[in-house]
């Protein structure tokens, strides 16, 4: 028992922390950036001011992690992130396909804690910021609530991912908040002051089914006009959580300190919301459905971005810039909203998409005058409008990954942030971070440390590409389809299609069209095209291009709309083919074209996007000569994705026992062996709420072996689902060569691999 009768001032118990860096923010840029940085060997110390983590994707929120891929509704294909985000999305799809945010959040915590490198403290929220001068951090003081303990947390660096900036705003970091004018940038699409200058905060809610009747009394603070909400008639009974993201209000004040107010204002509309769907008796379909769960704290857009030595601005996105210091992609559209909100009487979101993918340079991710300051999450160095699309949590947390391979460097040569850059060690840490999984856009991986390099490699089969099977059934061509087909520079082959109607004289049209800037998924440059009379029935269609490809690829061939004619469909799911719609999704502002005012400074295109699966079948299509880009000298290109090319080793499908082989002149020592599968980089993984076909992903090998010049079995595995193993034998290998024995995914999917390197001394 404790008694206490000291009635003099008390304080509370405090602990003092050392670590190479400490991150304030355990959102899923801080979770990424401290995972990264703890595999590398680095002391971290992530600090999270709430019981859980995740951020805006967690079971607090319950918003689901998007980036480049945009549910699928834009032209950047295979533009999932990779690394340590990759890693938790797939192991999300594993674990959580229903996208449970209470599983989704027991992942982020288990990621987290079997890192032995990372201390975590949740509930704990930085208060205070120490400084050894006026550009340096030395220390900052934290407080947990649960506890009741303060924390002095001391490290040469900080990284500040806590979504408002609190560590960069104490530090006296130099930030923005609100919108710039048209003229700092040249920004097009820079808002006026009517449209407003920050984007508001949302509030979610979940609903049941009880099975039988459920009634609702609102509290007080209840909206009682839902007409208030201009677009009130939108609300129903099948859209909950974060697909009613556009229930936001804040943009008019202050998103930092009126947080509370605004998240009044949202229960507020909430629960009126939900009183509405109830007690009006427009909806009779409700009557057994509860308000399940509404969202504690609003998920937040926009506050303060801090200044680095660049500002990604919108012509970096819409021109795709290419900066020598990259290290990581966004693809999400421009996407601002207005700053009413719900309240707004014009749409939810104004969404512009680039052509492509585009980079994020180093430079935007450390402050500018604080010198150990290094910038995560949505507050890097963004013009207001370049932010409406690197804020969301895919591409935050990508570029997390980067910070933490930085915090790295810096400790290797003891050095700060910015002198990454200006002492030329950008492109180790490009490599580092290719290393861990990091996707760069035009950037290969040159890793002298593999001694696959060094190897001669040669595999059971090669996939030549002669046909996609006519095995899956036929398709009304109600839309404008294409196939995506990887085709080396040279000429092209020519192709056989298949075209089925009732209607004689029937008219298919076809096009062949590539992308105008090479590494686009844009089809915006016709190369050919052919008008191809049908007879009633089957037709058998040769095509003869006749064209020559300047540089490697992929080429779209385009079958336009006509119902009358019905396209023969494959089961065959092969690594690096695919085929796109030109079809709309609303919920990206993807309506089958994109046509924005002359003066905003984005670009007009087509929309060509795949079908999610059991759809989205690719169309089948001879080849002559047969498509050869799936080689094993693909295994070390550099490159873990497909690209201009499918970047992988597909093994012929009649190939019974496929395997790679590496042989070496002399034994190596392998401590170390790294493959990357194919776990579908198309699919974007909402982690929440969007329900997924399956938990593995179709081309993705499930069971393996490696044996060794003696053939002893040196490692298998039984259940792989993940995109990169890392396999770290117990002991040290002593080898002439490697062996990988795989078995094909499916019967309609042969096996596939992107990647394999070894290491040893």
């Amino acid at each position: 028992m404790i008694r206490s009768e000291n009635t003099g001032k008390r304080s509370f118990p405090g602990i003092r922390f050392e670590a190479d860096l400490v991150i304030t923010g355990g959102g899923l840029s801080g979770v990424c950036c401290a995972i990264t940085a703890a595999r590398q060997g680095l002391q971290v110390i992530l600090v999270q001011d709430r019981p859980v983590l995740g951020g805006n994707s967690s079971s607090e929120v319950r918003l689901w992690v998007l980036g480049a891929t945009s549910h699928m509704g834009n032209n950047n294909r295979w533009a999932r992130e990779g690394g340590v985000l990759d890693e938790i999305l797939v192991e999300n799809m594993y674990r959580n396909p229903e996208g449970n945010p209470v599983i989704y959040d027991s992942i982020l915590l288990d990621k987290v804690v079997t890192e032995k490198n990372i201390t975590l403290l949740l509930n704990t929220v930085v208060y205070e910021v120490m400084k050894k001068d006026e550009s340096t951090i030395s220390a900052v003081r934290a407080f947990c609530s649960q506890n009741q303990t303060e924390y002095e947390l001391t490290a040469p660096l900080f990284c500040d991912a806590s979504g408002d900036g609190v560590t960069g705003f104490l530090s006296g970091a130099a930030f923005r908040m609100g919108a710039e004018s048209k003229e700092e940038f040249g920004e097009g699409f820079a808002p006026s002051e009517e449209y407003g200058e920050l984007l508001g905060h949302s509030l979610y809610f979940y609903t049941k089914d009880t099975g039988r009747p459920v009634s609702f009394v609102p509290p007080a603070f209840a909206l009682d006009d839902i007409t208030q909400i201009p677009r009130f008639r939108s609300f129903n009974t099948k859209e909950y959580g974060c697909r009613l993201w556009w229930i936001e209000y804040g943009g008019r004040l202050d998103t930092v300190h009126d947080t509370e107010t605004i998240k009044w204002e949202l229960w507020k509309i909430v629960y009126g919301v939900w009183n509405h769907i109830k007690n009006s008796g427009q909806f009779p379909e409700a009557e057994n459905l509860t308000l399940e769960w509404v969202g504690m704290i609003p998920g937040k857009r926009e506050s303060r971005r801090f200044e680095g030595d660049y500002i990604l601005k919108q012509q970096d996105i819409i021109e795709q810039r290419v900066h020598e210091d990259a290290v990581a992609f966004g693809g999400w559209s421009v996407d601002l909203h207005p700053a009413d909100g719900v309240y707004a009487t014009g749409p939810g979101c104004n969404q512009w998409h680039s052509k492509g993918t585009y980079q994020i340079p180093y430079r935007c991710l450390y402050s500018r005058n604080i010198n150990n300051l290094l910038l995560a999450g949505r507050i890097i160095s963004a013009s207001h409008v370049a932010f409406g699309s690197s804020r969301v949590m895919g591409t935050a947390a990508y570029a997390a990954q980067a910070v933490g391979m930085a915090a790295v460097l810096c400790k290797k040569y003891r050095c700060r942030p910015a002198e990454l850059f200006t002492q030329k060690k950008i492109t180790e840490l490009q490599r580092r971070l290719m290393q861990a999984g990091q996707y760069i856009p035009h950037h290969l991986m040159h890793d002298e440390q593999d001694l696959v390099q060094l190897a001669c490699i040669h595999a059971t089969s090669e996939l030549e590409l002669q046909e996609i099977p006519e095995d899956g059934g036929l398709l009304p061509l109600d839309l404008p389809v294409g196939q995506m087909v990887p085709v080396k520079a040279g000429k092209m082959p020519d192709l056989v299609l298949h075209a089925y109607t009732d209607m004689p004289g029937a008219i298919l049209e076809v096009e062949v069209r590539i992308s105008s800037n090479t590494g686009n998924y844009t089809p915006d440059r016709t190369l050919a095209r052919f008008e191809l009379l049908l007879q009633k029935g089957r037709n058998c269609l040769p095509v003869q291009p006749g064209i020559t490809i300047a540089e490697s690829q992929y080429v779209f061939v385009i079958l336009h709309r006509n119902p009358a004619i019905n396209i023969p469909r494959s089961a065959a799911r092969i690594t690096g083919i695919l085929s796109v719609f030109n079809t709309i999704n609303p919920a990206v502002s993807n309506f089958g074209k994109q046509e924005p005012p002359a003066h905003i400074g984005m670009d007009s295109f087509e929309f060509w996007c795949p079908q999610r699966r059991p759809a989205g079948q690719n169309i089948a299509i001879k080849f002559k000569p047969a498509l050869s880009g799936f080689g094993a000298a693909n295994l070390r290109n550099g490159i873990a994705r497909p690209t201009l090319q499918p970047n992988a080793w597909v093994a012929d499908p009649k190939d019974h026992s496929p395997a790679v082989e590496l042989r070496w002149e002399q034994p190596q020592t392998i401590k170390k062996i790294v493959l990357t599968f194919d776990t579908d980089y198309d699919h974007p993984m909402e982690s929440v709420l969007m329900g997924h076909p399956e938990r593995v992903m179709p081309f993705c090998v499930r069971r393996y072996k490696i044996l060794d010049d003696k053939n002893e079995v040196v490692y298998e595995c039984s259940n792989n689902y993940q995109t990169i193993n890392t396999i770290l034998p117990e002991r040290a290998i002593s080898t002439r060569s490697l062996r990988i024995l795989m078995e094909h995914p499916s019967a309609h999917t042969p096996a596939a691999l992107f990647e394999v390197r070894c290491y040893g001394e």
